[in-house]
């Protein structure tokens, strides 16, 4: 039997968690709702869930440091939803730590597409099954991709990631020195009909980079910018 993935919608509007709860429950999603930004934070963490819906313009705590709060502990997927769709804001968002970024007013089966993309990428990167042969693995020195497993180490320490940061890394190591633009990264791992700007990598380029440095500085330092051009993971020579 399939699992059923469990979603957390947080809004303080009761009119949006009811319209999300109605067609997320139709697709066969588990949901839980919070009005607030504290009762997002303490079930969020208190529970796995597979996916969070998270309004920005929340009471007390907003959007915005809800999601800096989980990803200080947890690498669970979070669309941000919101009023406001100035660029800015976006940018914003993704550098908290967003994986997608929904602007009300918005189609409920629009976000029921975006929903099952983000949940898509997420499964596409856990666990494959126990049965498969070969093991997935890219060593380089201070850092190694485990792919089957969906793990990252850096210097010998776990790196927890979020799916979207795991997805950007796992690219650029399968191809070493060589050098992505923007663009080729937002249609490559963004693989979805995706409406950002070129900033969008940045920002989870710098995320990457933190948290490997937290590890291995030396690991972090393998994700090269090419002024004018984009990005590459180069390999330290010997």
């Amino acid at each position: 039997m399939a699992k059923q993935e469990h979603i957390l919608v947080v809004d303080d509007e009761d009119r949006i968690r009811r319209l999300l709860r109605m067609y997320l429950e139709r697709e066969g999603y588990r949901i839980d709702e919070a009005e607030d930004g504290e009762e997002a934070l303490q079930k969020a963490l208190e529970q796995d869930y597979d996916l969070i819906l998270l309004d920005l313009m929340l009471p007390g705590t907003d959007g915005l440091e809800v999601c800096r709060e989980i990803r200080n502990k947890k690498a669970t997927p979070i669309i941000m939803l919101t009023a406001r769709g100035e660029e800015s804001n976006r940018v914003e968002g993704f550098e908290a730590g967003t994986d997608d970024y929904v602007v009300k007013p918005f189609s409920p089966r629009e976000l029921v597409h975006r929903v099952k993309a983000v949940l898509r990428r997420a499964s596409a990167t856990a666990f494959l099954s126990t049965e498969t042969e070969t093991h997935n693995v890219i060593v380089f020195p201070e850092l190694t991709i485990d792919h089957d497993a969906h793990e990252v180490r850096a210097g010998g320490k776990e790196v927890a990631l979020t799916p979207k940061e795991y997805e950007l890394l796992h690219y650029l190591a399968s191809s070493p020195d060589k050098v992505f633009t923007r663009e080729e990264l937002l249609r490559d791992v963004w693989n979805y009909e995706f409406f950002g700007d070129l900033r969008t990598v940045d920002t989870h380029i710098k995320r990457l980079r933190e948290k490997l440095n937290r590890a291995s500085p030396q690991a972090a330092k393998m994700i090269n910018t090419v002024w004018g051009v984009g990005y590459k993971l180069e390999v330290p020579k010997e």
